[in-house]
């Protein structure tokens, strides 16, 4: 069987998913795999055959996504020729994780495309929403990646089609323990933003920054370029993990047992049905950094208490029961 595994890769936690779920689908027949957007920070360590911009989204420094920019560089002209001529005849099954290339060829072409990601578990009604409404992040989770099928993950099973997370074997193979820092991971924010938020904060703080390539020490701040190994042991060690409502991130931190806040990033409905998510299950959500932010912050770091939840490694079952369904 001819696989074809299309992955977003404008986010960490859709090649985070890849990583685990690539070497499953490779058991059931031959997969090639696609991936669109270049900013991410984890290496998916498989050949990949085919390459796209993609539609991305861009993020600016002061908490959210740079609208003015994301227009200004995603080139329609080439998109329509991407998905145009896209070989997606070749293939028998069709995995996307949000990728839209792949799955506009698809449904242009009216070929099943099986949907394996986050954003379809916010499709579903019985997924928690934001009480603010956003028509044009709505239509983002709707229409950017088409699909005939949707399997959901979220940080609670939700809806019949809705999974609890895949946390990586990374993470699982890791013995938590507490050294008393606490793991920051704010892309959105710039490394002044955050030290000016945090320095009177009397803990340390292991910042990871998408804005800096060396290492470098503010007070009680460590600010660590972005690398998946030493983040990795950072947030296993860590007393509690302060970063965006996005998804692998937080479900990373609940798997932990680690005190968790979250910050949705501006302009990005995916990260406020998550907060949503979360605030439903007792998580603390602040809306942006500002002065009335750092003592909430203060507060949660001196009373705010983990709250651990046991996510099963269900992959390989996953997996299988798509696959079976759809060749049924």
């Amino acid at each position: 069987m001819n696989i074809l595994y299309a992955i977003q890769g404008t986010g960490n936690g859709h090649m985070s998913r890849a990583v685990e779920v690539g070497p499953i689908l490779e058991k059931h027949g031959k997969v090639d795999y696609m991936v669109s957007g270049a900013q991410v920070d984890i290496n998916l360590d498989k050949e990949i055959k085919y390459k796209s911009k993609g539609l991305g989204f861009y993020f600016g420094k002061k908490g959210g996504v740079d609208i003015s920019q994301t227009i200004l560089k995603n080139a329609s002209k080439r998109l329509y020729r991407e998905i145009k001529d896209f070989p997606i005849e070749k293939y028998d099954l069709i995995i996307n994780d949000f990728e839209p290339v792949t799955a506009w060829s698809a449904k242009i072409k009216r070929k099943p495309c099986v949907a394996l990601s986050h954003q379809s578990a916010l499709l579903s009604k019985k997924s928690p929403k934001p009480t603010h409404k956003d028509p044009f992040g709505k239509m983002i989770i709707n229409k950017y990646a088409p699909a005939t099928k949707h399997y959901g993950f979220h940080f609670s099973s939700f809806d019949n089609n809705i999974f609890t997370p895949i946390v990586k074997k990374e993470i699982r193979s890791k013995e938590p323990k507490n050294f008393g820092h606490y793991t920051v991971y704010l892309p959105a924010y710039d490394d002044e933003a955050l030290i000016g938020a945090l320095h009177g904060i009397n803990v340390k703080w292991e910042v990871f920054s998408k804005h800096t390539k060396r290492s470098y020490d503010h007070k009680n701040i460590s600010i660590r370029p972005i690398n998946s190994a030493a983040f990795a042991e950072s947030i296993t060690t860590s007393a509690g993990v302060l970063c965006g409502a996005g998804f692998e991130t937080p479900s990373e931190a609940l798997y932990l047992g680690k005190k968790l806040m979250v910050i949705p990033m501006k302009n990005q409905y995916e990260q406020y049905c998550n907060a949503a998510a979360l605030e439903q299950m007792g998580i603390p959500v602040i809306n942006r950094i500002n002065a009335a932010a750092v003592t909430e912050i203060n507060k949660w770091v001196e009373r705010g208490a983990p709250l651990q939840i046991d996510y099963p490694d269900e992959t390989e079952s996953i997996i299988d029961t798509i696959i079976a369904e759809q060749l049924n």
